[in-house]
């Protein structure tokens, strides 16, 4: 039996996970020991009754327009894109179930061999149920990302806050940390600021999305292992964004 929320901070999470966060260090496909590592964080954010909502991306199998898909038409890179999420939280499935955690996944494309289609009342109802919810396929939709899934499902399923796990940083700098020794972290942000400064951090769909549905974002270093479980509870890590009020 799982615990209640009713003590901590957050009710209802939405987990952004990038492709490129299930690769490990091998960077490309699928790391089983890295997935196995994030299901145990999520097994442990439901023993605190917290409802986990997961969107994940593609890049570790498909990379779009920048990378694999170079020269092909942008709605075909898109659709494959699709695909490669849907193989992700398939994974993520299998690596939640083996530790007993009731999961589904819904896909915005039908595939109903594999997935239920995604809808949001039936999403709603899992979480309610104590089940971890894994949306794929993005929304549907060529010209999307799954940052703009990810903050258009949160303010669907009502979440109270989108925890976006970023590998090899822990926050949101004025540059590059990778390539500037002097960038500077940020604890705290707004959305206008994202905007205003023209941050990498989510696109600008996505970044306007959270900003009009006053969804908070709390970015942070996925490597330690620990951080996934500690921003669902709340704490203060990494960089959170609010809005203006």
């Amino acid at each position: 039996m799982e615990g209640n929320a009713l003590n901590t901070k957050y009710k209802r999470v939405v987990l952004k996970l990038s492709g490129e966060s299930l690769a490990g260090d091998q960077r490309f496909g699928i790391n089983p020991e890295v997935v196995e590592d994030i299901a145990v964080q999520i097994r442990e954010i439901r023993k605190h009754g917290i409802d986990v909502a997961i969107v994940v991306g593609g890049g570790n199998i498909w990379r779009g327009l920048s990378g694999s898909a170079k020269g092909m038409d942008r709605a075909t890179a898109d659709y494959m894109g699709m695909m490669a999420t849907v193989m992700n939280a398939l994974s993520l499935q299998d690596a939640l179930e083996k530790l007993d955690v009731d999961t589904r996944v819904q896909t915005a494309i039908e595939m109903r061999q594999v997935a239920e289609p995604y809808i949001r009342r039936k999403a709603i109802r899992h979480m309610e149920k104590g089940r971890v919810v894994i949306f794929g396929a993005g929304t549907g939709n060529p010209y999307f990302s799954t940052d703009t899934t990810a903050a258009l499902r949160a303010a669907e399923i009502e979440a109270d806050v989108i925890l976006m796990a970023k590998k090899g940083t822990d926050g949101i700098y004025d540059s590059d940390p990778n390539k500037n020794p002097n960038a500077k972290k940020f604890d705290t942000l707004t959305y206008i600021d994202i905007l205003n400064r023209g941050l990498a951090v989510m696109d600008s769909t996505a970044t306007s999305l959270c900003m009009d549905n006053k969804i908070p974002l709390v970015v942070f270093n996925i490597d330690d292992h620990t951080n996934i479980v500690r921003a669902a509870l709340g704490e203060t890590i990494g960089t959170t964004v609010g809005t203006n009020d």
